[in-house]
């Protein structure tokens, strides 16, 4: 009896290692599609990088459109033009690659979810990377104000705008803005697995807006009210509207819960 016991044991010991082995391989290739499609649109932005560096400037050429300001960006290292190059085709990459690495995500955790589980899994994902390409957009049209703003208030000084830290501006501005506008997917999905409930919410509005300012404020490179006054008002009408869609939700819930019995 102990025998068989010992021999069941060793059996589902080696199964579990089994199926860890496997989610290993599995998470292993995933994340192998994952850099061949970083490699493979890398390439891409690298080839076409003129292209993207136009995009890039734009919004500072039109901060200084009014001015006697040149739109040129300026490198004060030899290698500064070819490691921009480098970095610009690499965040290029990553954002066009995105839908590959979501989906990718998608595919490796998709076997271990319930039906009702994957149709949330595919709203929250779809509504992440449609809030934050708002708010990326947002963000790029934001920029000749801001950039403008500061430079008018910046004193008696020369600008020579060096291409890297306006190339990290922008790209800070823009996933500031766009992890910014994933705030209500955040608070939904709280209210969902009961963590807060919307009256709590509600309750705390007052203080939410605080804390919405200061979050801005620190996660918004330029720290100039341009910006801050530009993410935080679409943050505040985020949080009131996962409000709604709690109250929505847990009335859905209460009258499935009503009907079940």
């Amino acid at each position: 009896m102990k025998l068989r016991k010992k021999a069941r044991v060793g059996a589902e010991r080696d199964n579990a290692q089994m199926a860890l082995m496997d989610h290993l391989r599995e998470l292993r290739n995933r994340i192998l599609k994952c850099a061949i499609a970083v490699l493979v649109t890398g390439v891409v932005a690298y080839i076409f990088y003129e292209q993207i560096f136009d995009f890039f400037t734009h919004p500072y050429c039109e901060s200084v459109k009014e001015t006697d300001r040149s739109c040129r960006l300026y490198s004060f290292d030899l290698l500064g033009g070819f490691v921009l190059r480098m970095k610009v085709a690499l965040v290029a990459g990553l954002v066009l690659s995105l839908p590959v690495i979501l989906y990718q995500l998608w595919r490796f955790i998709v076997p271990g979810l319930y039906r009702n589980e994957r149709r949330y899994t595919v709203g929250f994902v779809g509504s992440s990377l449609c809030l934050f390409s708002i708010g990326g957009v947002l963000a790029y049209h934001t920029l000749p104000t801001m950039i403008a703003w500061l430079q008018g208030n910046g004193g008696p000084v020369t600008y020579v705008a060096a291409a890297d830290k306006y190339f990290w501006l922008t790209t800070l501005m823009v996933a500031a803005f766009g992890i910014g506008f994933e705030f209500p997917i955040v608070l939904v999905a709280l209210q969902m697995v009961g963590v807060v409930e919307p009256s709590t919410l509600s309750e705390f509005r007052r203080h939410a807006v605080v804390g919405i300012v200061i979050a801005v404020a620190a996660i918004t490179p330029g720290g100039d009210p341009i910006s801050l006054l530009a993410l935080s008002v679409p943050m505040y009408l985020f949080y009131e509207v996962s409000i709604l869609i709690g109250r929505i939700l847990k009335r859905r819930s209460s009258k499935a819960a009503a009907a079940a019995h």
